[in-house]
């Protein structure tokens, strides 16, 4: 089998089966073990697969940067949105990581929505500027490009002070195996240290982020309340997790 025929087949069983047992494909279509592992390393290098033990799962297309994600799966995320939304109790503190979908979040509350906001992205800080009774507090640090966010120790060190009824979490990558994961180690350490100052995570995740993984690990599903996700499918029924569905209407 030629080298672009192994390609195809490696995308379309991610595509298919959303995993790679490399042991079990080379048996299956009597390839070496080896040789499926160096091609899973071009596709992982060209951002095409996310490997793991054994394997590799699909890549998450979050990982594009910010200006390109705003126009991936914009309805969905708006369907998420709205739902997450309801999770924020008039007069209540939540927290709000970065990310398009966070963004669209702060675009789903009424102007008139009343609540103490804690984010550490300047996007959602500056979105907020039109609520005139949400009181904004922003959470400074290296700023991150990708996803527009403050990280790094001094970011963790303030957010430390903070005391939320809920976190509207982001990531990149929702799987069964893999978890909860996003592409910047300072990042997760980031959202982690989010996790800790509220009384309830929620994550958000639009379909194009279910059943597909990035490099690091941000939180086990037993840490998180729940899943906020418009997708409906084997993955999100396989999730060890209560799902809060993003209906379309």
């Amino acid at each position: 089998m030629l080298a672009a025929q192994r390609r195809d087949l490696l995308l379309e069983r991610l595509r298919t089966d959303g995993r790679i047992v490399a042991k079990d494909l080379a048996a299956e279509v009597g390839i070496s073990e080896d040789t499926i592992r160096r091609d899973l390393r071009d596709l992982a290098a060209a951002g095409l697969c996310q490997r793991v033990y054994g394997g590799a799962l699909p890549a998450s297309p979050a990982i594009a940067d910010y200006a390109t994600r705003q126009g991936v799966e914009v309805d969905g995320k708006q369907r998420v949105a709205r739902a997450a939304a309801k999770l924020i109790e008039p007069g209540s503190t939540v927290i709000l990581d970065g990310g398009t979908t966070t963004l669209a979040v702060v675009r789903a509350l009424p102007l008139d929505f009343r609540a103490t906001v804690v984010t550490h992205s300047p996007t959602i800080a500056s979105a907020l500027e039109e609520h005139e009774n949400v009181d904004v507090y922003v959470i400074g640090g290296r700023l991150f490009k990708h996803s527009m966010v403050a990280c790094g120790a001094a970011a963790v060190e303030a957010a430390r002070g903070v005391h939320a009824d809920v976190f509207l979490l982001g990531v990149t990558g929702v799987h069964p195996d893999a978890g909860l994961t996003t592409g910047d180690a300072d990042e997760a350490a980031m959202k982690r240290a989010l996790a800790q100052q509220a009384a309830d995570t929620y994550v958000l995740a639009s379909s194009e982020k279910i059943g597909t993984a990035s490099r690091f690990s941000v939180l086990p599903f037993s840490e998180v309340a729940g899943v906020v996700t418009d997708a409906d499918n084997d993955v999100v029924r396989a999730l060890e997790v209560p799902i809060v569905p993003a209906v379309t209407s």
